[in-house]
């Protein structure tokens, strides 16, 4: 019960860091033209399998969405410091992972970072994918 107690209060914590960061006129969200044109994505499909990979600039910090599935992930090449419900820790590229259904992760980049994951799926439309893939909130997450 004070796992579970510890989770939900980092998680809050971590929507309210969100909410905070957001407020900033200088802020970018989402999937904008001006996020995607500091931190441009590219978006690649093989058989049954989703690949995104992000370009995430040195000395930013950024709010991820909720992860509903569990997913490999790999830093091609960077160093970041990742905070998600277990903690802090640093990464450095070549590296890989995997992403819990449920995570969120707060990254503050050290060097220039190239993140993938990649997403067992045969969807191919990007709308239907981040339905499929994000949760709206981490009560999404608990219903299933």
């Amino acid at each position: 019960m004070e796992l579970v107690n510890k989770q939900t209060d980092i998680q809050k914590k971590m929507i309210n860091f969100q909410e905070y960061i957001c407020s900033f006129p200088e802020a970018l969200i989402g999937d904008s033209p001006e996020y995607l044109a500091v931190c441009p994505l590219t978006h690649t499909f093989a058989d049954g399998m989703y690949i995104r990979s992000i370009f995430l600039p040195k000395e930013m910090i950024f709010v991820t969405k909720i992860h509903k599935k569990t997913h490999p992930y790999f830093i091609l090449k960077g160093k970041v410091s990742v905070l998600t419900g277990d903690g802090v820790i640093d990464l450095q590229g070549p590296f890989s992972g995997i992403t819990k259904a449920g995570t969120k992760r707060i990254i503050y980049t050290h060097e220039d970072t190239v993140w993938t994951t990649v997403h067992a799926t045969n969807e191919t439309d990007l709308v239907k994918l981040e339905d499929e893939l994000i949760a709206k909130s981490f009560d999404e997450i608990k219903g299933e």
